[in-house]
């Protein structure tokens, strides 16, 4: 057995050292940020092209005034034109496009058209749906002759947000954020399937590569063959784990630099801001309390998401992660490798390779849905079963998960990766040395039986 060792040092130096690791330790923590971050960036950074846009009624005057005019939007209510004739000159009239409401609004919802050359943006169409949404009530609830409708309506007009605060046994709060739950559910979910598809591959690409460049006939001289697996394994195990311990720490240093940086900035602007409104004159003072008014909110925003960030549970769900990445790719590694040592070529994996990516493509499905009801009893039953576990388990995490049911998933992942390293030991001291002949699950179940 002093021989592994070796092999996991071979494993572990040629990979770390290979340029592609290097790239892909320092670049997949800023794509995840990226997936993170662009589309918000996009979102914030949409197209300012300003739009007018002439409304043309059925009843001219019903909806006059009531879709309010953006920094972005126009809105030009036209009379005695008709729909026809400004279909052919609007462009040439400056008009992004023309929008039509029937008089059957009220009755059908969608007798309203948006007429333009270009798929008109989300944003323009929801801003319009709500704004007549809103004007349509407001006819409705007129015909009741209600005094005062408008001050009544702007009085009772209400935004709620749900803090939600998480409580333990011992009666500690904390405040917590279910999309920042929903999201690291995500990430995780999908940050082990992909840990797990991919070192488990790089396993058995490995095997079938010594078996087809006859290498492996050298090494098996000197080294048995389940310890040449063993130790392919857990060296390929350690790349995995040193990767993601990188990604750790650069997550860590990354959200101490958005700490340092952004919400100290803000603290340091509302403290700055203070000090010069004492100098100030009334309206000078009123201005800068109107930018203040618009600054603050998003640092406040950006301190609450952050903060609900901090409170996550990271104390399990970091150590859970990596049990849960060892157990799962030694698991799904040893079925590689016996699969790699049965076939003589990659294109003859692929008949063995459905059953096998099927649990772990099934697991990131129910992960997907474990966002939305982690408590269901599919998430349930997928975080306990081993096969699935790895994925569904580390999803379910940031929701709370019971330490019992996780007890549970852990000790089924240990017995069962335990069964399939030895039934893989198994099928790869045979495979590994048989060339020439065409591997069938059946042939496999056979050489589970042989003793020796």
């Amino acid at each position: 057995m002093s021989k592994i060792p070796i092999i996991i040092k071979r494993e572990y130096i040629t990979r770390v050292r290979k340029k592609s690791f290097i790239i892909m330790t320092i670049l997949a923590p800023i794509l995840m940020a990226a997936i993170i971050i662009v589309p918000t960036v996009i979102m914030m950074n949409q197209d300012q092209e300003a739009k007018k846009i002439a409304v043309i009624e059925d009843t001219p005057g019903l909806f006059r005034g009531s879709i309010p005019n953006t920094k972005t939007l126009q809105f030009d209510y036209l009379d005695n034109v008709k729909l026809e004739d400004l279909k052919k000159t609007f462009q040439q009239a400056g008009y992004y496009g023309i929008l039509y409401i029937s008089s059957e609004i009220v009755n059908t919802p969608n007798a309203i058209q948006l007429i333009s050359r270009q798929q008109p943006p989300i944003g323009l169409l929801d801003h319009i749906e709500r704004s007549l949404e809103k004007q349509i009530e407001k006819e409705k609830l007129m015909t009741y002759n209600i005094q005062n409708l408008d001050e009544i309506m702007k009085n009772v007009e209400t935004k709620v947000s749900i803090q939600t605060i998480k409580i333990d046994d011992s009666g500690n709060v904390k405040e917590t954020s279910t999309g920042i739950a929903m999201a690291l559910a995500y990430l995780s979910g999908f940050l082990m399937y992909m840990l797990v598809f991919i070192f488990g591959s790089q396993v058995m690409r490995g095997v079938i590569e010594e078996k087809t460049s006859r290498v492996v006939e050298v090494i098996v001289s000197s080294v048995k063959p389940v310890q040449l697996m063993m130790g392919k394994i857990i060296g390929i195990a350690l790349v995995g784990l040193t990767q993601f311990l990188i990604w750790v720490f650069l997550t860590i240093a990354i959200a101490g630099v958005l700490k340092a940086t952004v919400l100290n900035k803000g603290n340091l602007t509302e403290a700055t801001q203070n000090v010069t409104k004492s100098l100030m004159s009334q309206d000078q003072q009123n201005a800068a309390t109107v930018q203040s008014a618009e600054l603050n909110p998003q640092v406040a925003e950006f301190s609450k998401i952050f903060n609900s960030a901090m409170n996550q549970p990271w104390g399990l769900i970091i150590p859970s992660f990596i049990f849960y990445f060892i157990t799962g790719y030694l698991l799904y590694a040893s079925i590689f490798a016996a699969i790699g040592s049965a076939v003589d070529n990659e294109t003859e994996t692929q008949q063995f390779m459905l059953p096998v990516t099927i649990p772990i493509i099934l697991a990131l499905m129910v992960a997907m849905g474990t966002m939305q009801n982690p408590e269901s009893s599919l998430s349930f039953w997928c975080s306990l079963i081993p096969l699935t576990s790895p994925v569904v388990m580390v999803a379910r995490l940031p929701f709370g998960v019971p330490i019992w049911q996780l007890a549970v998933s852990m000790i089924l992942m240990v017995i069962t990766f335990m069964a399939f390293v030895w039934m893989a030991a198994k099928v790869y001291r045979t495979g590994i040395l048989m060339y020439g002949k065409k591997t069938s699950w059946k042939e496999m179940w056979k050489w589970l039986r042989y003793s020796g």
